[in-house]
């Protein structure tokens, strides 16, 4: 058995059933070892970057740990977007490169990179395999790794003799137990009490959800808490679809882009529970106004979350659903009052309808009456990937999800993400509708990824919102420069009835003299992958 047939079966090991990279000379031998010694599918991605997009998408929808593999130098720099991405986003990946031979490293030959020392600030941990007889261990401890606590990338680099090196007997460990990694997975129980008193006393409370309620398994929990005790629920971008977006207790994501009633909820309230989510700048953007005349409950995995941005009153580390679960089986949870039909009636009268800004001509769409329309005509189980940007927040604040998933790049907000997730999603969940909606500058940082959709008979439903901008910078620019518009106008674009044929799909286009329902109806009822092109006018704002 060689070095390359031991980290095939170690995958195997794993139950990997989908891996997705770009080969290359330092990686081969693994894809061979992964052809001959195992029946795990291979996904050839058409840039490396959206190899860990598409394990992103994988992961996410499946759970479980996605895979990734590419090869040195270029291959390898190309992927750390991609694990940014993921790292900062908490999702769970093994991402594997290829290296030159050991006895090279350091010297500066062809396609050599440092990708340990590269990809270092954003990986949960990396390995550099220098015995090919470490790859069982270092592989189980890497799933391990990447699948527990706060979840996100380990990176494993592998040089090509190290692969090709021949090893004794292959013996893959039943467990790991790692004397510096040892994740909280139970709340403490004193903690779990506190809140319990509170809950007790507070006349306003309120729930805000990130990412991590998700990534834990805890969203049915969460959604019986709530119900159960009258609460009002938020979210942040990444735990939209924790609450039926229709639930009635749920008030929207906070944040600058968010809903004025689920800002107003956060400020207002006199018990905030942030469970799964980060303090961060893009929902809290003043950490004070979440401390005053309040008390704060912060829930999460990672302690390092804790008190980074703002000091909770009640800190509580652990895994959320252990949490939940231990806070409902408390017998002092009775007590809790199981009404709170005054401070809900106070956020209904402040929940008004978003007002729709009419198209300014019928050249365009208003985005709002298109995501209406969207949200109606899509399956109720629908997967909805967004791309960064204005159509973005324009799909956090008007698209609905009910059964569905909504899946987006929050942490990083890397543009070209929506296709390449999309696709890892669709594997993942092959009876699933998957839609990928994005603008036109974010199509064409991964539109070649059709091939990859094509080559993988993945009919997703690709939605481009046109305006010839980068719609965002734009925006800030109007908002913050004046209207001094720099690099923002996207000048020779294709034409993507003509890259829809190229690419073998459908082509439809929907602008403001178009039948908005019956446009859609068609596009999504056909079976096969297909581009919808909506025309937005280039002067449209996100709503504020």
């Amino acid at each position: 058995m060689t070095g390359s047939d031991a980290m095939a079966r170690s995958l195997k090991e794993e139950g990997v059933e989908v891996l997705f990279g770009y080969t290359g000379a330092a990686i081969a031998p693994f894809y061979d070892s992964l052809a001959t010694e195992t029946k795990i599918h291979s996904v050839l991605v058409r840039t490396e970057q959206s190899a860990a997009h598409m394990a992103s998408g994988y992961a996410r929808m499946t759970g479980r740990v996605g895979v990734c593999a590419v090869t040195s130098g270029p291959g390898a720099t190309n992927l750390l977007t991609g694990i940014a991405t993921a790292f900062a986003d908490s999702i769970p990946l093994v991402c594997i490169t290829g290296q030159v031979n050991s006895a090279l490293i350091g010297s500066d030959v062809f396609q050599e990179a440092d990708i340990i020392g590269a990809a270092e600030s954003f990986v949960k941990y990396s390995y550099l395999i220098r015995d090919a007889a470490d790859i069982p261990q270092v592989f189980k401890e890497a799933f391990h790794i990447a699948g527990t606590g706060r979840k996100g990338p380990v990176l494993i680099d592998v040089p090509q003799d190290v692969m090709e090196a021949s090893i004794g007997k292959f013996h893959y460990p039943e467990s790991v137990s790692l004397r510096s990694y040892k994740p909280t997975v139970k709340g403490n129980v004193v903690q779990i009490r506190k809140v319990i008193t509170e809950l007790t006393k507070a006349e306003r409370p309120i729930l805000c959800v990130g990412g991590g309620v998700i990534s834990s398994g805890a969203v049915k929990i969460i959604r019986e808490f709530a119900h159960r005790f009258d609460i009002p629920v938020v979210s942040t971008m990444m735990g939209i679809g924790v609450m039926p977006t229709e639930d009635m207790l749920y008030f929207g994501m906070v944040g600058n882009n968010g809903e004025p009633a689920a800002n107003q909820a956060m400020n207002e309230s006199d018990l905030l529970l942030m469970v799964g989510a980060r303090v961060a700048d893009r929902a809290v953007n003043r950490p004070d106004l979440i401390t005053e005349n309040k008390v704060l409950v912060h829930i999460d995995v990672d302690p390092a979350e804790i008190g980074k941005n703002v000091g909770p009153t009640i800190p509580i580390v652990g895994d959320i659903r252990h949490i939940f679960t231990e806070l409902m089986e408390q017998e002092s949870l009775s007590k809790v009052p199981e009404n709170h039909s005054t401070w809900l009636n106070t956020l209904y009268a402040g929940k008004k309808s978003e007002r729709s800004v009419p198209a300014a001509s019928d050249e365009y769409v208003d985005p709002k009456a298109f995501y209406d329309a969207l949200s109606s005509a899509m399956d109720e189980d629908a997967v909805f990937v967004a791309d960064v940007g204005q159509n973005q927040i324009w799909s956090c604040r008007y698209v609905r999800v009910r059964a569905g998933r909504f899946l987006t790049s929050g942490g990083m907000g890397t543009m070209g993400y929506s296709i390449p997730a999309a696709i890892g999603a669709r594997i993942a969940c092959p009876d699933r509708q998957v839609l990928a909606v994005c603008g036109d500058g974010a199509f064409q940082m991964s539109m070649m990824e059709l091939a990859t959709m094509r080559q993988e008979h993945a009919a997703i439903k690709v939605i481009v919102l046109t305006n010839k901008r980068l719609g965002m910078v734009r925006e800030y620019q109007h908002m913050h420069l004046h209207d001094r518009y720099e690099m923002v106008k996207l000048e020779g674009d294709p034409d993507l009835k003509l890259v829809a044929e190229a690419y073998g799909m459908p082509y439809h286009r929907i602008d403001g003299k178009s039948a908005l329902d019956k446009e859609l109806g068609i596009f999504l009822r056909q079976e096969e992958a297909g581009i919808l092109e909506v025309m937005i006018d280039p002067d449209a704002l996100t709503p504020r």
